[in-house]
């Protein structure tokens, strides 16, 4: 089995200081990171590291030369203190419900891609967290709370992502390209574009409104006859009658 380049805890350190320097790619900054410290990369490991000594990773060939590599201090400072472990807890991340198989029969599993508390504010590719719920006809509830940020040390991110919703039916998010669009449907989820965003709970309670009487697309995903057509069966069964 080949040795891990970094543990959990220390991928998603990567991620979250990734972000903070400038949207630097993830793999980047592992790579980066793989030559400096020996693999694999360890909680440990990263809380040895200074702001000059990163600076330096992220230099490269340019250390000598004093090379700012395009970061403020202050951004540099903040991604030091993430690899520490320092900060993480500001994400604001919402705390789930206990939940278990066949708690809510003739639910549907829906996850929303966000970056703040219950909001859905978040793109596919760059999203913090993808929030599961739990949706009935009576209730919605907040069933797990997952990183989006673990899959982007993946060759292949957007498959890797896809993978952390995929025992969903329905996303909600902000914007998602064709290729991942095409990585979600593949896993078996159904992307749903919310461009303005808001609260997540408002925004699923419009789809709760209509799982009784499901329109054609809906029905598909849930395994129902679509509400839309039931008259035209009616009709047909009276008719045959």
């Amino acid at each position: 089995m080949s040795q891990p380049v970094a543990s959990r805890e220390a991928a998603l350190r990567i991620a979250l200081a990734a972000r903070t320097l400038e949207g630097l790619d993830v793999r980047a900054l592992v790579n980066a990171l793989s030559d400096k410290l020996e693999l694999p990369i360890t909680e440990s490991k990263l809380a040895g590291l200074t702001v000059e000594e990163l600076r330096e990773i992220l230099a490269g060939d340019h250390a000598d030369e004093n090379c700012t590599v395009g970061v403020a201090p202050e951004a540099l400072k903040q991604a030091v203190r993430i690899l520490w472990g320092e900060d993480i807890g500001a994400t604001d991340k919402p705390v789930p419900a206990a939940y278990q198989d066949g708690d809510m029969p003739g639910s549907i599993r829906v996850a929303v891609a966000s970056n703040r508390g219950e909001n859905l504010d978040g793109h596919f590719g760059s999203c913090e967290n993808f929030l599961i719920y739990q949706l009935s006809p009576s209730e919605i509830r907040l069933i797990d709370v997952r990183s989006g940020l673990d899959a982007d040390a993946a060759e292949d991110r957007n498959a890797a992502r896809a993978a952390v919703i995929n025992d969903c039916q329905i996303l909600f998010l902000q914007s998602i390209g064709g290729p991942a669009a095409a990585k979600v449907v593949r896993a078996g989820v159904h992307p749903l574009k919310k461009p303005k965003g808001g609260p997540a709970r408002e925004i699923l309670s419009e789809l709760q409104a209509v799982l009784d009487n499901p329109p054609p697309w809906l029905a598909r995903i849930m395994g129902v006859s679509a509400g839309s057509l039931e008259r035209y069966a009616e009709a047909l069964d009276e008719e045959e009658a």
